[in-house]
């Protein structure tokens, strides 16, 4: 990798697209390049739908220029505020702006532009991988341009700045973000300079607009080993500021020669045993979130030592929160989450135990469409390294799923309804709203899931007139 000749390159850019890029801009005068990450990824040979192209000159006429050339079925955007332009053609998007240069006020990541070489442009670049170009004027085509070793680092694996990482990280402190990041999907390792240059920048992480943090969050919890990220992010003390409530979970406190482990990295485990299993974002988020409640809940005991009673219904409770303000959907998928994070200790308690089908049913019920991700995450908190305790659980949860799947063919309780509703008690018995309604449902509700009746509505009328009856309740009008 360290030398490609442009034959090599030229191999690599075998779409047409790019040589009829290069006989516009020929036709126009100007230099056109394929730069940034289309660049990297082919060499690491990643998939890349984003191709971006550098013009020196006019990146909006020269995609004018070759929409035209390319006829019918093309399209043609152009983002005058910006200064660039796109084009779509098939299955292929590309996107035009022209060289720049760029400078900052300390207040703002928006920047300065003016037009500029493409020196100019490849310096204003986040990190030495994405600074690589590619000519495709017909005279070089082909011709990697490489100002800062930028294949060096991807052969040593190495994320670092093409500038003072300080100058590169202060002018726009997302870069920070996206640093860890691309360490994360790549699996590369933040070069020494620049590791320690994000530590002295993290309080710039301030002036970011928080949709444009958790884009990049987000990104890092989809990698294939999203713990890798977090880790970074803690080091750099960037995580304190963007994630508080999951900064709190490091540490390990011990009194009386007893200690409880270290939840931050347990819930790193999770994170990175879930991935394993499902590229769900929605189900990580719930990995990320499951002990979130806890430090709020965490006592000593004399006799117990350590408990953490109720955290997740706690963590259940912190969810919406943890999400409006990290500008997060409030939708479905919040509830989604809050829902897996407060029911994740119910199937470790079963299995705990011996798996009755009453309890099973219950959780079914209350897990409804999403039992099998709950079970997914619950599998994934098993982390002791008690091989036979861990294998005790996972053994337990095997007969958990075996009698999930049973019941399901048998009593279709995924959708079950209480057959007994409100509205019914209330006009059966004149009653205005109060809590005798609430108990009647709930004893209707206990009688089926204990299989004490069966899950039919006649049978449910029958228990519900008989324990009104034992309350008092009668159907006299009063």
């Amino acid at each position: 990798m360290r030398h490609i000749s442009r034959t090599q390159m030229t191999e690599l850019l075998s779409h047409p697209i790019f040589r009829q890029i290069g006989q516009v801009a020929d036709g126009m005068g100007m230099e056109c390049y394929v730069v940034g990450g289309f660049v990297r990824d082919l060499f690491l040979e990643r998939p890349s739908k984003d191709i971006d192209c550098v013009v020196v000159g006019s990146g909006i006429a020269v995609a004018q220029t070759l929409g035209k050339t390319l006829g019918r079925g093309a399209h043609v955007s152009v983002f005058r505020n910006f200064g660039t332009a796109q084009v779509k053609w098939r299955n292929i998007e590309v996107e035009f702006v022209g060289a720049r240069r760029e400078s900052y006020q300390r207040d703002s990541r928006k920047p300065i532009v003016e037009d500029g070489t493409l020196e100019d442009d490849l310096d204003r670049r986040d990190f030495t991988i994405n600074a690589l170009a590619v000519c495709l004027n017909e005279q070089r085509f082909g011709e990697l341009v490489d100002r800062f070793q930028g294949l060096l680092d991807m052969e040593d694996r190495i994320i670092a700045t093409p500038l003072d990482p300080d100058i590169t990280f202060s002018d726009d402190p997302l870069r920070m973000m996206r640093c860890v990041r691309f360490a994360t999907q790549l699996r590369f390792q933040i070069e020494e300079e620049t590791a320690e240059a994000l530590e002295r920048n993290a309080d710039r992480i301030k002036i970011i607009s928080q949709e444009r943090i958790i884009d990049e969050l987000n990104k890092i919890i989809a990698s294939p080993q999203p713990s890798i990220g977090f880790v970074e992010l803690s080091r750099c003390g960037l995580l304190p500021l963007i994630f508080p409530e999951l900064s709190k979970l490091e540490g390990v406190e011990t009194r009386n020669g007893r200690a409880h482990k270290d939840n931050f990295f347990h819930t790193l485990e999770v994170l990175d045993n879930v991935a394993r299993k499902t590229d769900n974002l929605w189900l990580r988020w719930a990995a990320l979130l499951h002990d979130i409640g806890k430090p709020r809940s965490k006592r000593w005991e004399p006799v117990a030592g350590w408990t953490f009673h109720n955290h997740n219904y706690i963590g259940s409770r912190m969810t919406p929160d943890i999400f409006r303000r990290m500008k997060l959907p409030l939708d479905e998928r919040m509830k989604y989450v809050q829902k897996l994070v407060d029911l994740h200790m119910r199937p470790i308690a079963i299995a705990d135990a011996e798996v009755t089908d009453s309890a099973v049913r219950r959780l079914l019920f209350e897990a409804g469409e999403d039992i099998d991700d709950l079970m997914t995450l619950c599998e994934a908190d098993i982390t002791s390294k008690n091989q036979q305790k861990k294998q005790h659980f996972l053994d337990n949860f095997r007969l958990v799923r075996e009698k999930l799947a049973d019941l399901q063919a048998r009593d279709n309780y995924r959708t079950w309804q209480n057959p007994i509703t409100g509205e019914e008690i209330m006009q059966t018995f004149h009653l205005q709203p109060c809590k005798e309604i609430g108990i009647l449902k709930q004893l209707v509700k206990d009688a089926i899931w204990e299989s004490q009746i069966p899950n039919t509505y006649e049978a449910a009328r029958d228990y519900m007139m008989e324990k009104a009856k034992e309350m008092g309740l009668t159907t006299e009008n009063k």
